[in-house]
């Protein structure tokens, strides 16, 4: 048996600021900081083999200072930018206030939580997961099937597809599953990576 944690970055500058972020690497805001440390105390107790996070500075942060919190300052992370957060195209950058005031709720909405339907010129939740789980399958799955455990900091949007595809969720559960900031979700997975258990700690 083999243990997965995942959790999202700590609450950035733009979060803050209620800004569509997507693949501009920005800060993570003094609360985020916080909320990296207490993710960290979290896990306390648990022993990981391996660390992954986006390429973006916000999730690898996230995870430096939950690791340093926890007492697993030895583990190298590895980063790649498959676990990066859904990139939001031309909204990357707009108050979302402001964009649903120009476009319309509803508009608004079907980018945010539609599965299929991208922004202008960004990544819907499908073309996420269409890269995020080819990259789950080919580096991180032979290592749980053989009993390591890991844990992983990315991003609302690609651990949304993550979590689809581990506990078998359609879209339409998927998108309506409310995904915090720096709050770790702890998979126990059987030898085949069936799903033991998932909850979050």
């Amino acid at each position: 048996m083999s243990q997965l944690i995942i959790f999202r970055h700590g609450q950035s500058i733009w979060n803050l600021e209620n800004k569509f972020t997507g693949w501009v690497d920005v800060e993570l805001s003094p609360k985020g900081i916080e909320e990296a440390k207490n993710a960290g105390k979290k896990l306390q107790g648990y022993r990981f083999d391996y660390a992954y996070a986006s390429a973006l500075k916000r999730a690898q942060n996230t995870l430096t200072l939950a690791l340093q919190e926890a007492g697993h300052v030895p583990i190298t992370p590895i980063y790649n930018k498959a676990l990066n957060e859904r990139m939001y195209g031309d909204l990357q950058g707009l108050n979302k206030a402001e964009t649903a005031q120009k476009y319309g709720d509803d508009q608004v909405k079907i980018w945010r939580r539609s599965f299929d339907v991208p922004p202008p010129n960004g990544e819907s939740l499908k073309d996420t997961a269409e890269r995020v789980i080819p990259y789950f399958e080919s580096e991180i799955v032979p290592k749980l099937k053989a009993g390591k455990n890991i844990v992983i900091a990315a991003h609302g949007n690609s651990l949304r597809a993550l979590i689809m595809y581990l506990e078998k969720m359609t879209p339409a559960q998927i998108l309506e599953f409310e995904i915090g900031t720096a709050e770790p979700r702890l998979y126990e997975l059987g030898p085949d990576l069936e799903v033991l258990s998932a909850k979050n700690i």
